[in-house]
């Protein structure tokens, strides 16, 4: 029996399991660092921007997390040609140990006032770094759980990627409720408690490589390094075998391009929304993206369960349907929230319809590509489309309100939404239709 073969009989569906939670748990840490950024930049963007008003400083800190999108294609590309060249396991403990560094870095960068217009730019430097790692992670750990998943059930399986991407914005929210409330004063989260999370970020990486070391590598993969010829070794992760899929390239952007914007509007950026357009308090705005954010992650895998009975397709025409007719109600409404409450109702909706997207994106990708083009296929694409507009989300958001015309950012998601909803109605349906199988 070969060493494969062994492997093969050896995965049961307790390790198969065990292998979706270590991938999981790994994505968590990675997105925490990410979103700790994002979730601390009201406390920061201060000690980095000492000018202007606050939204002015909100503006520049969105900035360069704008800028670290732009580092996600290439980190697409560079994980995606080792996942698909020597191993999902050995891409995604690199991306992992990536991240942590880039955390570090920004936890220990002294403050503008101290060492002046070189502040901004370790931390400028700290995001491209973690615009690397976490433009890799994204089609390695969709790739890896895809792969890992049972034929019926890979709609459940990989909408954990996006519970564990919640995940980790949750635990960047759950810590700062934790200095907010019980650890350090607003004065002390200004000055130096911000640095905190990150400093815990760096640390958890350490738990992250360890269950990432210890995964099982899939058989998709293993597989496809055993091919009848040398032809397929030589094509496995490159951008001109990629190049040799159009339609499935188009079909990613096209399917990622309204769900990415409408996902960092309503998580990334909506704590400052709520600080800077519904005048809650922060400490208001971090709970109430605290509770949003767990009920959003416990519906993922709710809606990819539904995937696996009903399709992808219904899923993803749902979101484009409601999300186009309901963005500028949602907001508008949100916008005029006379109470914490009222504000996170409307929350709520909004992330219900968005839910049709996050949950079956991962897979649906996967199942465009075949195996040894797959983390790149997944990737890069994906990253593109993130860069441009998840990326610049916030930043846009933040123009347009400071342009006296916030109203043009709803229908701004709108047409993006709407762009998406063409993509679904002629795209196939990829449960139906798999390069998994």
């Amino acid at each position: 029996m070969s060493q494969h073969q062994l492997g093969k009989k050896e995965l049961s569906v307790s390790n198969r399991i065990k292998a979706i939670i270590g991938g999981s748990i790994g994505n968590l840490v990675e997105w925490y660092d990410w979103y700790a950024y994002a979730a601390f930049a009201i406390y920061f963007s201060a000690s980095f921007f000492p000018n202007g008003d606050q939204t002015a400083q909100l503006l520049n800190t969105a900035g360069i997390f704008a800028v670290g999108f732009l580092m996600r294609p290439i980190g697409g590309w560079l994980f995606g040609s080792i996942a698909d060249k020597i191993g999902r396991k050995k891409a995604m403990t690199l991306s992992v140990l990536l991240m942590s560094f880039g955390s570090l870095l920004i936890a220990l960068t002294p403050t503008y006032q101290s060492i002046g217009v070189a502040a901004p730019l370790i931390l400028l430097i700290a995001r491209l770094l973690q615009g690397l790692s976490v433009g890799g992670e994204y089609g390695v750990s969709a790739t890896y759980l895809s792969e890992m998943a049972t034929p019926n059930r890979r709609g459940f399986y990989s909408s954990f990627q996006y519970v564990t991407l919640i995940g980790g914005q949750l635990a960047a929210l759950g810590i700062q409720l934790i200095l907010q409330k019980f650890i350090l004063s607003e004065a002390d989260l200004h000055s130096w408690g911000w640095r905190i999370p990150f400093v815990i970020g760096a640390a958890l990486a350490i738990v992250a490589l360890y269950l990432r070391r210890s995964l099982h590598e899939t058989d998709a993969f293993q597989q496809s390094k055993q091919p009848a010829d040398n032809q397929t070794l030589k094509k496995e992760g490159s951008l001109k075998e990629l190049l040799q899929h159009p339609k499935a390239l188009l079909v990613v952007v096209g399917l990622t391009l309204g769900g990415t914007l409408a996902f960092y509007t309503y998580t990334t950026y909506m704590q400052k929304f709520l600080v800077n357009t519904v005048h809650l308090t922060k400490q208001e705005s971090t709970l109430i993206s605290f509770v949003s954010l767990f009920i959003f992650a416990c519906l993922q895998p709710l809606f990819g369960l539904l995937s696996d009975k009903i399709g992808r397709k219904p899923l993803l025409l749902g979101f484009g349907i409601a999300g186009t007719l309901g963005t500028v109600p949602l907001l508008q409404g949100l916008s005029g929230a006379e109470n914490m409450w009222e504000a996170f109702v409307y929350l709520i909706v909004a992330l219900m319809i968005v839910s049709g997207y996050t949950s079956i994106n991962a897979v649906v990708k996967a199942e465009l590509f075949p195996t040894h083009i797959r983390a790149l296929g997944v990737g890069l694409p994906y990253a593109i489309t993130v860069a441009v507009f998840g990326g610049s989300a916030e930043y846009v958001a933040l123009w347009f309100k400071q342009q006296g015309v916030e109203v043009y950012y709803y229908w701004y998601i709108t047409a993006c939404i709407a762009f998406s909803l063409v993509v679904y109605i002629f795209m196939r349906d990829t449960k139906r239709d798999s390069m998994l199988e």
